[in-house]
């Protein structure tokens, strides 16, 4: 993100509240993303980290692998961070061309179009519960294997056994826990990893050094 001095600001503050921790410093840096974009120091204990997720986003973010997201408020809240860096084709799911169906959402019908042509993709769902739903079937069936998952849904019925499956399916993945989460929150998580993966790999990519 573009930081300004009450961004600094901000997050000096958050810092000293948060106090002592046991996070280490890039996951850190993804939990004080989040409570910045929504003033919510709980989620400090909903994020869920699988193991080697930030290392595989960075990896995959830098090889300009294609990102798929569930709705347009990701996809306009990250274009900013990615066309200045790394520049991965970003695609939404509803906007994706698919055929007339009346049982799923258009999200849903778009998410599994463009899971299946791009199975190695990085997967944002921000919003929509049955869209991670169909992703996860998807990976369980071993029709997709993306790089991550950022899962982050708010969600009442049966939002925690789809977020077990997604951890269990062994997918480097970040989920909320509970019922909370939303848009803002994959985007923060999102454009956290993208300013994580620059500071790794930009200098490679602009030949700095």
């Amino acid at each position: 993100m573009e930081w300004h001095i009450t961004d600094a600001q901000s997050l000096a503050i958050i810092d000293t509240e948060i106090g002592d921790h046991a996070f280490p410093p890039a996951e850190y840096e993804i939990v004080r993303r989040v409570i910045y974009a929504t003033s919510d120091f709980e989620y400090k204990s909903l994020i869920r980290f699988s193991e080697h997720s930030l290392q595989a986003g960075a990896a995959a973010l830098a090889a300009r692998t294609t990102i798929v997201v569930d709705v347009p408020t990701v996809q306009a809240s990250i274009a900013y961070d990615i066309q200045n860096t790394f520049a991965n084709p970003v695609y939404c799911s509803m906007e994706a061309l698919t055929g007339p169906q009346k049982e799923k959402t258009r999200a849903a019908w778009g998410i599994e179009t463009l899971a299946k042509r791009y199975p190695e993709g990085i997967f944002i769902v921000g919003q929509t519960q049955p869209v991670l739903s169909i992703l996860v079937d998807l990976i369980e069936a071993e029709e997709i294997k993306p790089a991550l998952v950022v899962a982050t849904p708010a969600g009442f019925i049966n939002s925690e056994t789809i977020k077990n499956r997604l951890q269990d399916s062994l997918v480097p993945c970040i989920t909320i826990a509970g019922r909370k989460g939303n848009a803002l929150v994959a985007a923060a998580i999102v454009d956290g990893l993208v300013d994580l993966a620059w500071q790794a790999y930009g200098q490679e990519r602009t030949g700095v050094g």
